[in-house]
């Protein structure tokens, strides 16, 4: 997750938004309309997937919405293609995770006349514990059954600021689709809940789960703080091998975008189960394992409740 809160370390997205600019504005001088809508309805623009997918349960059939990264995109490092700026032109309304966490995403907005939201906010954050970023906000706040009930609050007043005539079908999508994201918190505390309290770990290889550790009432521990941060090195391996045998945590896991060699070594040193992998950043493709966040979501809560509790998943 590099540069988080800033974007000290991509000069490569500067030099490709500068190419990408000027491509956009021969693009207009021809008379090439961007990518939008010709319906009368919304065109809605976000920066991942997961917060498109979490748009269109909202906006229903009133807004075409599209997302700036494609499926299993790396979106903290994204660096900005010609095409993306054309479709960003032609966008009603924008909406961004914020919190530092699309550092890229500003050169965007700096040149966009369409509104923009953020969508966590109102949320409470939680700090990065240690690394080159400690005391930053964790951005993944979307990874929280709970903080996502926010998101969708956030995703309906900004629907609703844009096209005030949809303010009734918005409200009750977002009451339909906050239901179905509490259901999964649900889950998650139920088949946790007789979890010995020694055990109640959440062992990955980024500390990209601090939300929803919190939610589970799970204690966090993870190999690397960011991406950005030094990567399964001795000192990270052995102080979360101490950790693991000191517990007795019965599975770790690590995320499906990584390098999970580290981990892998965790596993063999302790004896605990390698547990499958963990979606965090992106859905997949609609043929895929997550195409949508509630897949996201319910994937991850029922592989870190079979890793923790030996149960079998759900048929």
């Amino acid at each position: 997750m590099p540069n988080i809160g800033d974007g000290r370390a991509f000069p490569l997205v500067a030099t490709s938004f500068c190419a990408a600019a000027s491509l956009l504005a021969a693009t207009a001088c021809a008379g090439t309309s961007p990518s939008a809508a010709d319906d009368g309805r919304l065109t809605v623009l976000t920066t991942f997937t997961v917060l498109a997918d979490m748009t269109r349960a909202v906006a229903g059939d009133r807004a075409e919405v599209a997302s700036v990264t494609r499926p299993g995109a790396e979106i903290h490092g994204y660096q900005p293609a010609p095409d993306d700026l054309v479709r960003a032109e032609g966008a009603d309304l924008i909406l961004e995770n914020g919190l530092g966490l699309e550092a890229w995403f500003a050169q965007f907005t700096l040149r966009m006349d369409a509104d923009t939201a953020t969508l966590t906010d109102g949320i409470a954050t939680l700090p990065i514990a240690s690394g080159g970023h400690e005391g930053e906000a964790n951005p993944h706040a979307w990874m929280s059954p709970d903080n996502a009930l926010v998101y969708v609050d956030n995703i309906a007043a900004a629907l609703t600021e844009a096209d005030p005539a949809g303010a009734d079908a918005y409200a009750a999508n977002a009451e339909d689709y906050q239901a179905e994201i509490a259901d999964i918190g649900a889950y998650l505390d139920t088949e946790l809940g007789a979890l010995p309290e020694n055990r109640r770990a959440l062992v990955t290889c980024e500390g990209a789960f601090s939300y929803l550790a919190r939610d589970a009432g799970l204690t966090e521990r993870y190999l690397w703080p960011v991406n950005a941060d030094a990567q399964g090195t001795p000192r990270q391996v052995a102080d979360t091998v101490d950790f693991v045998r000191a517990n007795d945590v019965p599975a770790v896991f690590c995320e499906s975008t990584v390098n999970d060699g580290a981990m892998d070594q965790v596993a063999r040193e302790t004896g605990a189960v390698r547990g499958g992998d963990l979606f965090v950043d992106s859905l997949s493709t609609a043929d895929g394992p997550v195409p949508t966040y509630l897949d996201l979501l319910r994937h991850d809560a029922e592989t870190i409740v079979a890793g923790l509790t030996g149960k079998d998943r759900p048929a």
